[in-house]
């Protein structure tokens, strides 16, 4: 405007008026007449994120863009193509036009929905639709180039909607004449702290892995402190090997970027594309830096089309691949074998650097905590040569992450909420119930009292009803199956209502902050668990979540070092986004906020033992077998909430092989019956060539454990 001309040879009336609202699926629009055709969304689909499902259509002046797969854009990356159009001729649909971002607040924050803990930006604004109440507009990506680098998934974008929804639980709750009605915080603590102690000695806690780090430790100090029982567990009992990790996981100072040519990554077990995608992500970056990846799965997965090994083993012989791989490993190994095995085990351990990715995909809880040892054993392997045979676990950018199934459950194995140890990894000596004794405890009788905190076994079906609890306490975001039995009922914040801290699958502690008011009267996690333990004698409250923490750290030797005001510390980080050069043309937000820390493992400061683990012989299953597999977008209390992701929700699904099929007489798209452990599931076939003979692939049903006997009719 400043240096051209006054005047324009453009003939206005030649302009092409093109659609201005096209769907490109459910979650992006476009507007073709903004569309400048710079291919910024096409190429970031087709060479970043492997996903060419939008693409032009038409030349010259017809030129478009256009949606090429069926549903409409069907990709987990789709909005951070907004993101990056220079021209905002691709927007959400929960977002579009919704503000201006000059109006915007952008607050930071992390994505509490994997394990890769994403940084985020929530931008918000007070509005009059919401009764002066600042709301949630959209969530954006933050960089760190250490986690998510400049871009989230679409799950952490649009399911963040639970926060305002309607059915938000606001008051806390009390059963009188058989109803749950309103009453006081002061009436419903004491009622809480009461009825605990009267059942101490046979009260048990449950909690989700959305939780906070503060959460968790006031969770577990209430009971272990206030009521003298280690009771207390999480309820997704899915994965386990948080202490192994906590010897080998990958060492402090690490970053997935940094991997490359000489370096290798082995994923066992994990379907990464949808249990954490911007992991899959930078794995897939990863091999195209030249890194060499190992699969090691029951079947095929999106990352095997990267892998320069791929190895599926059948239903049943997980733990015997892994253990036939650790002795081809040792350094007394027959090299000379043409066992594919061998070549394997000889390029994982002369890699330069080895990171290892854990599942619990076809795997029992406590299969997985014999996989996390004999990976660990694996990181423990010496090279043959170099380095004076040095192994890999505590070196940077080596070592073991788990693909944990929620959030925070890194977090939680870390402040002690298990039965068997304490915050820091540190042994009991009384070992309390494990989830599955809980919950047969309640249907037996022998746990009279029980407290849930973001946890749901009746709507999961871990419980049919509140059998014989005496009395039954739920503190949730909103009124769950669980909470619909309860004698009390809690109301807590979400996330985005609060602060605190996460840490994720790499160990990485990461601040939260407020971004909008609390509903109604609702309180943080941690407030409401430290004001039920003044009750019972555990001392004034903490007064902010701050000095929580620094009570963490000074009983975690782990934390040494790490406080609010270190986990806020940040750098200069490339790309540049956010800067005055605007050198980057997208809408990333620089991190102002915090990088966060991760904290060391034993084995960069100490020799680790090999760990122990048990006989392990070949077996096989027989008959058709059923096999749980993750979806991104599976039903779940939260996700539920979102509406413009509805059409997204994973439905239930059987996969089967053709052969199998046409023995059962069923085929593609017939809807079936089925009974697995003893649970009957309705679900729709669907049969390819890619499911592996006598196992059925069941999506949508929750984790199924180890492979299990399937009827199907």
């Amino acid at each position: 405007m400043r240096y051209g001309p006054g005047t324009s040879r453009f003939i206005y009336e030649d302009k092409l008026h093109l659609d201005k609202h096209v769907p490109l699926g459910d979650l992006i629009y476009l507007d073709r007449e903004r569309c400048i055709q710079c291919a910024r969304c096409t190429r970031f689909q087709s060479e970043i994120v492997d996903d060419p499902v939008i693409a032009f259509h038409n030349r010259g002046r017809h030129l478009e863009i256009v949606t090429m797969s069926e549903p409409g854009f069907d990709s987990y990356w789709s909005g951070n193509t907004t993101d990056i159009c220079p021209v905002g001729a691709l927007t959400t649909a929960d977002f579009r036009f919704g503000a201006r971002p000059w109006e915007l607040t952008p607050v930071a924050s992390i994505c509490p929905h994997c394990p890769v803990g994403c940084n985020t930006t929530m931008s918000t604004r007070q509005e009059a639709r919401s009764g002066g109440r600042t709301v949630i507009k959209r969530i954006m990506p933050r960089q760190n180039e250490r986690v998510n680098e400049i871009w989230i998934c679409d799950k952490g974008r649009f399911v963040h909607h639970f926060a305002d929804s309607p059915q938000r639980l606001s008051k806390p709750l009390v059963r009188e004449d058989g109803q749950l009605v309103e009453t006081t915080w002061e009436d419903v603590l004491d009622i809480v702290a009461g009825r605990l102690q009267m059942n101490k000695l046979i009260a048990a806690g449950l909690a989700g892995d959305r939780l906070s780090n503060e959460d968790f430790y006031m969770f577990q100090k209430l009971f272990r402190q206030g009521l003298g029982s280690n009771n207390v567990d999480l309820m997704n009992k899915q994965l386990a090997g948080g202490d192994v990790v906590a010897k080998v996981g990958i060492a402090s100072g690490s970053n997935l970027q940094e991997l490359g040519s000489g370096d290798a990554i082995l994923v066992v077990a994990s379907d990464l594309h949808e249990e954490a995608p911007v992991w899959w992500l930078r794995v897939k970056q990863a091999v195209e830096r030249g890194s060499k990846l190992v699969v090691l799965n029951l079947r095929q997965t999106r990352l095997d089309r990267y892998a320069n090994s791929a190895v599926h083993y059948k239903p049943g012989q997980a733990l015997f691949t892994i253990h036939r791989l650790l002795n081809a490993a040792k350094v007394d190994a027959d090299t000379s074998s043409d066992d594919p095995i061998q070549d394997v085990a000889d390029a994982l351990i002369e890699a330069n650097n080895l990171v290892v990715f854990y599942g619990s995909e076809g795997l029992s809880y406590e299969e997985t905590d014999v996989l996390a040892s004999l990976l660990g054993n694996l990181l423990l392997v010496r090279q043959l040569d170099g380095d004076d045979g040095l192994h890999h676990a505590g070196r940077v950018n080596n070592g073991l992450i788990p693909v944990w199934p929620g959030g925070n459950t890194q977090g939680a194995w870390d402040m002690g909420l298990r039965p068997d140890a304490g915050p820091g990894y540190r042994p009991l000596d009384e070992v309390g119930l494990d989830t599955l004794a809980i919950l047969d405890g309640v249907k037996s009788g022998a746990v009279k009292a029980l407290f849930l905190v973001g946890a749901d076994p009746v709507g999961d079906g871990m419980l049919k009803d509140r059998d014989q609890l005496e009395f039954l306490v739920v503190q949730d975001l909103f009124l769950t199956e669980s909470a619909e039995l309860a004698d009390v009922v809690l109301p807590a914040q979400s996330w985005a209502e609060r602060e605190g801290t996460f840490t994720n699958g790499e160990r990485r502690i990461q601040r939260f902050y407020p971004a909008i008011q609390p509903v109604g009267d609702c309180r943080a996690d941690w407030q409401i668990l430290a004001q039920i333990g003044e009750r019972v004698g555990l001392g004034k409250p903490p007064f902010a979540v701050s000095l929580l923490f620094k009570e963490i750290a000074s009983n975690l030797p782990q934390l040494e070092g790490i406080n609010y005001r270190s986990l806020a510390w940040t750098e200069q980080e490339w790309p540049m986004v956010g800067g005055d050069d605007l050198y980057y043309g997208g809408t990333s937000y620089k991190n102002e906020s915090g990088l966060g820390q991760q904290w060391p493992v034993v084995a960069e400061n100490a020799p680790v033992d090999r760990f122990d683990v048990p006989d392990i012989v070949k077996s096989s299953a027989e008959g058709l077998v059923a096999v749980g597999i993750d979806a991104l977008y599976t039903r779940g209390s939260l996700i539920d909430k979102s509406k413009v992701l509805e059409p997204r929700i994973a439905e239930k699904a059987v996969y089967l092989n053709s052969e199998d099929a046409e023995a059962l007489g069923i085929a593609n798209g017939d809807s079936a019956s089925m009974s697995v452990n003893g649970h009957s599931i309705e679900a729709r076939v669907y049969v390819n060539g890619f499911v592996p003979a006598g196992v059925a692939l069941v999506r949508g049903a929750g984790h199924l454990g180890k492979p299990a006997t399937m009827e199907i009719w």
